[in-house]
């Protein structure tokens, strides 16, 4: 505790009441106002510290430009660490690529009891996949399963509509990602990336120069941002797998052109599939999800273990469908609906 002969004659510790001598040595370094962080001796000073240091973390979070949220002042609201598994009030220490950082995530939604569960939503741990005879061939669907992913795929297209709709400058990621799991829900599904092996989110939200996985945090989507969503949901028994990359606000050319880019990757591999009848069989479904980045393809992982990121810092961006093989080529099962947001200029030349 830091002495001030002052201190006495002006403020009151903020415990007793009695007239203050010391003040709190961390925030005089935040340089907040005295009078929050007064104390008439150490005894006092210990006795409040486990809910005087929340001050500390509200004037981290002020300082990140969240202090506007309210919500944020609450200690649930931590950076994540070793993959979801713990988490930390302090940004970690990282060599980061670009210009991008991490922000506090809020505490894990959960779903409501009703809705049917993959096996690793409670524990964080898959039990049937790992020793799955589908880790080594594809299987073909009855046509009972095809019809339960076609709906499961159409939910998941619907989410991330949802999602697509709120993305302008000012709005946080984890925002999007409270759409994404209030619309999955609200549909009767769960959201399947949830507690996949303690991932701690409902979708994954990749700002610039995230290639994939990128967790919804407290960062505000700015003017001039791209942002991946990738949504998954769990609905009947099978999964819905789908995301694309979005503009936020004015962007520049060369992200225009490396979106877009994307996007034809993806259109131009569909087709390659609608030419290829006979290297796969109908009734298989398989994704494909181009990630595309401007500069090399070489990655770096977060501290948090999931947000993998551009080596040299540059943008990414991808796009995802899930696909049926069909008799005749493949048939698009997340595909757009005349109901899609209108946000790809290129789709309306």
């Amino acid at each position: 505790m830091a002495g001030a002969s002052d201190l006495a004659e002006t403020l009151s510790c903020v415990r007793c009441g009695n007239p203050a001598h010391l003040q709190c040595p961390k925030c005089m370094e935040l340089k907040l106002p005295r009078e929050g962080a007064a104390f008439c001796a150490q005894d006092c000073f210990k006795a409040s510290w486990s809910s005087h240091k929340s001050v500390h973390l509200k004037a981290r979070l002020s300082s990140l430009g969240m202090d506007k949220n309210s919500d944020l002042a609450n200690e649930g609201w931590l950076y994540c660490l070793n993959k979801g598994r713990s988490r930390t009030p302090k940004c970690p220490h990282f060599g980061w690529t670009g210009t991008l950082r991490p922000y506090p995530i809020s505490p894990k939604r959960i779903a409501p009891a009703p809705i049917e569960k993959p096996d690793w939503a409670d524990d964080g741990i898959p039990k049937v996949e790992p020793n799955s005879d589908l880790q080594n061939h594809v299987e073909i669907k009855t046509p009972d399963q095809i019809e339960r992913m076609r709906e499961a795929c159409r939910i998941g297209r619907e989410v991330l509509d949802a999602a697509a709709r709120m993305i302008c400058p000012g709005v946080t990621t984890d925002e999007i990602d409270r759409v994404v799991h209030e619309a999955t829900i609200a549909a009767g599904a769960y959201p399947s990336p949830l507690n996949y092996h303690f991932y701690p989110k409902s979708c994954c939200t990749s700002v610039n120069e995230v290639i994939c996985h990128g967790i919804p945090d407290a960062r505000k989507l700015e003017d001039g941002d791209i942002v991946n969503v990738d949504v998954t949901v769990y609905y009947n028994g099978v999964h819905g797998d789908l995301n694309e990359t979005y503009f936020v606000g004015n962007v520049d050319e060369a992200s225009r052109k490396l979106v877009q880019s994307t996007y034809e990757c993806l259109e131009k591999a569909i087709s390659i599939g609608n030419k290829a009848v006979g290297m796969m069989k109908a009734g298989q479904t398989f994704t494909i999800e181009p990630m595309i980045n401007a500069g090399i393809w070489r990655d770096q992982m977060w501290p948090d273990g999931w947000t993998a990121v551009t080596a040299d810092g540059k943008r990414s961006a991808q796009f995802e469908h899930t696909l049926l093989v069909t008799e005749t080529g493949v048939e698009v099962l997340t595909a757009r609906l005349p109901s899609s947001p209108d946000v790809f200029p290129w789709l309306n030349k």
